[in-house]
C-alpha cells in the first residue's frame, strides 16, 4: 500500500468525447458530481437554511429535489477537479479541468488533450479527484489546467496538437483543386466570401482573390496592421477568420498537415501568449471537425490505387534475384554475399514500387479552365489521410497498394523471399504464414516490454528524484559543444534546434571569426538561432548540467529553459523528475508499438557510395589517404569524414568515409551537387596497401591455414583464410600473412618507421593476391567479408536504452588505445596476440587481445589516446576514462536519441545530461592529500569539494580525483532521501 492508496473524493468512469468542450472543460455525470461533492452540497444547504441538521440535508440529497442540483451548479462552478489517466507516465497524466455537469454516466474528455492522456475512447477509464482545500484548488487552477499544460516538458513543442479527424478537416479545407466553381472571382471582405460560399456560389477549394485585414505582431509597431489582397483558395480564407490578430496570413497559405498545425500553434503561442493560443487551439478543433464531416472522406477498397509498373519492377527484380543465385551456383559469390545481395535488391524493389505508388495516389490530371492538361495533387482519401498526418503512413499504404516486403523472423533475421503481394490483392497461404511471424512477435513483445519499460521510469526516477534547481547561476565558464547532429550526409537535428532554450557558454563567432553573433551568458530564444543559421555558425558551447558546478543541484543558468512553460527555470523545479519522466514515457509509448508494422523488415539498403545534394566543396577531416595509380585516393583512416562547406562557408553535409573507400576528389575541390565523391563495398572490409612492392605469403598453407575455392564459370581460384577455431591444433599458432619486399627480397618498411610492412589475415579473409605480384600503393590485398545485419526495431531500442543508463559493459567491446604512439605486435601468448603502443617518451603500452578479435590497425601505424584499436561497441566507462566528462555526455545523449530518433520521438538532450550528471555524482581518490579519505575510496563528489574547499582553507594538500560511472540502479542507492 505504499503507492496505490484508495482516496477519499474520487472516483471512476468511462471516458467519451466531448468535441463542444472549452480546453479547460471537462464533462462530469451529474450522480458523480453529486457523490463526490457531497460535503460541500450539505454544507450549502445548512448556510441557505434549507436544511436544519446535516441527517436533514443528507435526506434531502438522497431526494435529488430540484434545489439540490441548483446547489450543486453553485458548488461546483469555477472548483476544478483532477483528471487522471492511468499508467501516468509523465506529469501530464494529471490534469484539472473546471466540470461541466452532463447527463449520462460517462465523463466526456476534450480531444486535444488525449495525447498527453495518450487516452483513446475505445473504453479506456479515468479516475476524477477533488481538490479540497483553498489552496490545493489554486495550485490545480495555475499549475495544473490544461490550458496551462500547452508545451510538453520532454521536448517544448506543443502537446495541444490536433490529431487525426481535426487534422483531416483543417488539411481539407485548406487544399486546393483547379477549376473548381467559382474559380478566379473577387471578394472584397471575408464577409463577402463567406456569404458566397454559404450560398454554394463559389467551392472550398476554388482559388480566389480576397482583400484581408492582417496583423503581424513580429514586425515594428507602426508597420503591424496592413490590408492585403491575397490569391489564396476559399478554404485558407475562411481559416483565416479564426487565426488570433497578430499572426499574418503567410503561417496558414498552405496545406494544413498535422506538422504545419503543430507549427502554427507554436509560432502562436511564441508571439502572443498563452491565452490567445488556446483560444484559438478550441476555434482549431471546432473547424477541423466540421470541415472533416463535410469532406465526406472515406476508405474504399478502389482508393489502394495499385501502380501499373508493379509487375514491370517485380519481373527485373526476380531476374537481378536469378542472376545472383547463378552466381552463387558457380561460386562466385559468398552465402552470406549471396543473402545481403538479395536482401539489397528486394529492399530496393520495395522502395520503387512504394515511390510508384505514392506518385500515382498522389497526383491527378485534370482539365483547366482554358481546357489544358494539368497535374494536380489528388484528392485520393488514403493519401489525404497519410499527406495530412491524421492517419496512417506511406509505409502502410505501401502493404496495402504496394507490396508488404520482406519479413523478419522472430529472432530478427530477414527471410529472402519477400511478400510480393499487398493486402489489396490478398496474401496467399504460404505469405500469410510468414507474416505470422512478426504479427506473433509483436503481441508477445508488447507484454514483454510495457513492463520493462514502467521499470526502466522507475530506475530513471529513483536515480534522479533528489535533483533540483538550486540557485539561479553557478557562474561556471564550461559548457559543451553542440554541432548539428548529420547522419548519412542528412542534417537530422539542425544546430539550432540544439540550443534552443540553453544558455551560451562563450562567445559566438560568425563562421570567419569577424563579428559576434551572441555574446556569452545569452539564453538563446527563437530569434538568436535564426541568427545563428544565417551567420553559418556550425557550433556552439552551451551551459549545461553536466558541467554546472553548484553543489547538490543545477543551477537555472546551467539548465535553460523550463520547456513546459517557455521561460528560464524556477529555482526549486524538481528537474530530475522531469527527466525521468520525459525519457521514460516515450519508452513505453513506443514499446507498445512495435507491432503496428507486423514484423515488416525496416533495413535500409546499404550505402555504398556518398552522392552530394548541394554544390560547395569539400574538406577531408581526420582522413589518411594514399593516392592509388587510377588518380583517386584511398581512404586508409577508420574515423574519417568528409564535409561539403557551401559557398557561405557553412556545413551542408558530412559523410563517414570507411577504411578502404575511393575518394574521387581531392581536399577543398570544388563539386556539383549529385557528384558521386566516394565509393566502397559495404559487404567487405577491404586490406590496403600503403607501400608499393613484391607480395611475400607467409603461413599460407592450403589445405591447413587456407582453402581453395575455385568458381566453375571463370576458372579463377580465390584463398579464403580458415578460422583459427577449426584448423587443427598444429596450425593453432601459424599467422598468416602478406609481407611486401623490395625487388632484392628485402623487406619493405612503412613510411617514417623501421617496422617491416606486413598484414595479418583475421580468418574468413579471401586473398587477393598471389605470392610473388607486384602491387602498387593503394591496392586491395584482402578482402575480409562482413556479417549480415538485423533488423533494427524498438525491441533493440527499449534495452539498448536501460543498457546505456545502467552503463554495461557491452559484450566484446571496443579497445581503445590508452596512450598515443605507434602500433607493433609483439610476441604473441597461446590464445592471445599482444600489441604494443610506443609513445614519443614514456612507458610503451601492452595490450592482450584474443586472436579471434579483428585488429583494426596495422603495425606502423600512429594512433592518438582513445582511438579504437579493435572494432567493437563502445564502453561508457573506457571513453569517461580516456576522453573525460564531455566526451562520454556527447557519447551518452547521442546514442540515446538516436535509439528514439529512430522512432520518431522527441527528447530534449538536457533531461539525458541530467540523468548522465546523477551518474558521474561518485569519484575515486587518487590520491589523499591531507584529506580524511583513503585513496581507491568511493566519494561523493559534492562531498569531495567541500572536503577540497576545507582544505584549501587551512593550506592542506588537496585530494586529487577521477570521476566514476555508476549505472542508475546503483547510482540510486548512492542518492540522498529527501
Amino acid at each position: 500500500n505504499l503507492l496505490g492508496k484508495r482516496v477519499d473524493y474520487s472516483g471512476r468512469s468511462v471516458i467519451v468525447v466531448g468535441p463542444y468542450l472549452k480546453l479547460h472543460q471537462c464533462g462530469l455525470p451529474k450522480k458523480m458530481a453529486l457523490e463526490l461533492f457531497k460535503p460541500f452540497i450539505y454544507g450549502k444547504l445548512e448556510r441557505a437554511g434549507l436544511a436544519t441538521t446535516i441527517k436533514a440535508a443528507k435526506k434531502m440529497v438522497e431526494r435529488e429535489g430540484p434545489e439540490v442540483w441548483d446547489i450543486l451548479a453553485d458548488v461546483i462552478r469555477e472548483h476544478p477537479i483532477m483528471l487522471n489517466r492511468a499508467p501516468t507516465l509523465h506529469r501530464l497524466g494529471i490534469q484539472a479541468f473546471e466540470p461541466l455537469l452532463i447527463e449520462g454516466k460517462a465523463i466526456q474528455l476534450h480531444p486535444l488533450v488525449c495525447s498527453a492522456f495518450n487516452a483513446d475512447f475505445d473504453g479506456d477509464q479515468m479516475a476524477v479527484h477533488v481538490p479540497l482545500s483553498l489552496e490545493a484548488q489554486i495550485e490545480a487552477r495555475s499549475l495544473m489546467m490544461a490550458t496551462n499544460n500547452i508545451l510538453s516538458p520532454a521536448n517544448g513543442e506543443p502537446v495541444i496538437i490536433p490529431s487525426q479527424d481535426v487534422v483531416l478537416g483543417l488539411y481539407y479545407m485548406t487544399r486546393e483543386l483547379i477549376n473548381a466553381k467559382g474559380e478566379g472571382l473577387k471578394f472584397a471582405d471575408l464577409a463577402e466570401l463567406k456569404r458566397a460560399y454559404d450560398n454554394k456560389q463559389v467551392a472550398l477549394h476554388a482559388r480566389i482573390t480576397v482583400r484581408l485585414d492582417e496583423t503581424d505582431s513580429s514586425l515594428p509597431e507602426p508597420e503591424q496592421h496592413r490590408t492585403i489582397r491575397v490569391e489564396t483558395t476559399v478554404g485558407r480564407a475562411i481559416l483565416f477568420g479564426i487565426v488570433p490578430t497578430g499572426l499574418p496570413f503567410s503561417v496558414i497559405d498552405r496545406s494544413m498537415t498535422k506538422k504545419a498545425i503543430g507549427e502554427l500553434i507554436n509560432v502562436c503561442y511564441r508571439q502572443l501568449g498563452l491565452k490567445p493560443t488556446v483560444i484559438f487551439a478550441d476555434q482549431l478543433m471546432y473547424l477541423g471537425f466540421t470541415h472533416a464531416t463535410k469532406s465526406g472522406a472515406s476508405v474504399g477498397i478502389d482508393d489502394m490505387a495499385i501502380p501499373e509498373q508493379k509487375a514491370v519492377i517485380l519481373a527485373a527484380a526476380e531476374a537481378e534475384v536469378e542472376e545472383i543465385a547463378t552466381q552463387y551456383a558457380s561460386g562466385l559469390v559468398t552465402d552470406g554475399e549471396r543473402y545481403n545481395k538479395i536482401i539489397d535488391i528486394w529492399s530496393r524493389t520495395n522502395d520503387q514500387i512504394a515511390n510508384a505508388m505514392m506518385d500515382g495516389l498522389g497526383s491527378d490530371t485534370v482539365i483547366d479552365a482554358e481546357g489544358k492538361e494539368v497535374e494536380q495533387q489528388s484528392m485520393n482519401s488514403i493519401y489525404m489521410m497519410a499527406d495530412s498526418g491524421a492517419r496512417g503512413s506511406a509505409a502502410q499504404i505501401r502493404q496495402l497498394a504496394g507490396m508488404r516486403g520482406l519479413m523478419a523472423k522472430p529472432d530478427g533475421s530477414i527471410i529472402e523471399t519477400p511478400i510480393t503481394a499487398n493486402f489489396r490483392e490478398g496474401l496467399d497461404v504460404l505469405q500469410y504464414f510468414i507474416s505470422t511471424h512478426g504479427a506473433r512477435k509483436g503481441l508477445a513483445d508488447t507484454a514483454l516490454k510495457t513492463a520493462n519499460s514502467g521499470y526502466l521510469t522507475r530506475r530513471l526516477v529513483d536515480v534522479s528524484q533528489d535533483l533540483v534547481v538550486v540557485e539561479e547561476d553557478c557562474g561556471t565558464e564550461r559548457g559543451v559543444n553542440m554541432t548539428p547532429i548529420i547522419e548519412g550526409g542528412d542534417v537530422v537535428e539542425p544546430l539550432g534546434e540544439r540550443v534552443l532554450g540553453r544558455v551560451v557558454a562563450l562567445d559566438v563567432m560568425s563562421n570567419d571569426g569577424s563579428e559576434l553573433v551572441v555574446t556569452a551568458g545569452t539564453m538563446m530564444n527563437e530569434d538568436s538561432v535564426i541568427l545563428l543559421e544565417q551567420k553559418g555558425v556550425d557550433e556552439v558551447v552551451v551551459r549545461s548540467a553536466i558541467s554546472c558546478e553548484s553543489r547538490y543541484g543545477v543551477c537555472a543558468t546551467c539548465y535553460g529553459r523550463d520547456l513546459g512553460r517557455g521561460h528560464q527555470i524556477n529555482v526549486g523545479e524538481a528537474v530530475g523528475v522531469i527527466a525521468a519522466q520525459s525519457i521514460g514515457e516515450p519508452g513505453t509509448q513506443l514499446t507498445m508499438r512495435t507491432f503496428h508494422i507486423g514484423g515488416a523488415a525496416s533495413r535500409t539498403a546499404a550505402d555504398n557510395s556518398v552522392a552530394l545534394k548541394f554544390k560547395g566543396n569539400i574538406r577531408f577531416h581526420n582522413i589518411k589517404s594514399v593516392k592509388h595509380e587510377s588518380g583517386n585516393f584511398i581512404a586508409v583512416s577508420r574515423s574519417g569524414e568528409l564535409h561539403l562547406i557551401d559557398e557561405n562557408g557553412r556545413e551542408r553535409e558530412r559523410y563517414k568515409i570507411p577504411y578502404g573507400s575511393e575518394i574521387s576528389v581531392a581536399d577543398n575541390e570544388a563539386v556539383d551537387a549529385g557528384q558521386v565523391i566516394a565509393t566502397w563495398d559495404p559487404h567487405t572490409h577491404p586490406v590496403v596497401t600503403e607501400m608499393a612492392g613484391r607480395v611475400e605469403i607467409k603461413d599460407l598453407v592450403e589445405g591447413v591455414t587456407v582453402d581453395k575455392q575455385v568458381d566453375d564459370v571463370t576458372g579463377l581460384t580465390s584463398l579464403i583464410v580458415r578460422d583459427p577455431k577449426q584448423r587443427s591444433t598444429a596450425a593453432k599458432d601459424m599467422r598468416p600473412m602478406v609481407k611486401l619486399i623490395d625487388s632484392d627480397g628485402n623487406d619493405v618498411f612503412i613510411v617514417g618507421t623501421d617496422i617491416p610492412a606486413q598484414y595479418f589475415l583475421p580468418g574468413g579473409a579471401i586473398v587477393r593476391v598471389a605470392d610473388g605480384e607486384d602491387v602498387s600503393i593503394g591496392d586491395v590485398l584482402a578482402r575480409i567479408p562482413q556479417e549480415t545485419s538485423k533488423t533494427r526495431d524498438i525491441t533493440g531500442g527499449l534495452p539498448r536504452v536501460a543498457d546505456l543508463f545502467e552503463a554495461r559493459k557491452p559484450k566484446d567491446p571496443a579497445l581503445m588505445a590508452e596512450i598515443s604512439g605507434t602500433i607493433s605486435f609483439g610476441k604473441d601468448t597461446k590464445g592471445k596476440q599482444r600489441l604494443v603502443i610506443t609513445p614519443q617518451e614514456g612507458d610503451t603500452h601492452e595490450e592482450l587481445i584474443p586472436k579471434w578479435r579483428h585488429v583494426s590497425v596495422f603495425e606502423g601505424e600512429h594512433i592518438e589516446k582513445g582511438e579504437m584499436l579493435v572494432d567493437g561497441p563502445e564502453d561508457p566507462h573506457d571513453i569517461l576514462r580516456l576522453k573525460g566528462v564531455l566526451a562520454l555526455a556527447n557519447y551518452m545523449s547521442s546514442e540515446v536519441q538516436e535509439v528514439y530518433r529512430l522512432q520518431g520521438v522527441k527528447i530534449n538532450d538536457k533531461h539525458i545530461e541530467v540523468i548522465v550528471r546523477q551518474m558521474l555524482r561518485k569519484v575515486e581518490i587518487d590520491s589523499a592529500g591531507e584529506t580524511s579519505f583513503l585513496r581507491g575510496e568511493q566519494v561523493d563528489h559534492d562531498t569531495l569539494l567541500e572536503a577540497n574547499d576545507k582544505a584549501r582553507a587551512e593550506d592542506k594538500l588537496e585530494a586529487t580525483y577521477k570521476p566514476l560511472l555508476l549505472g542508475i540502479t546503483k547510482a540510486s542507492l548512492a542518492t540522498d532521501s529527501f
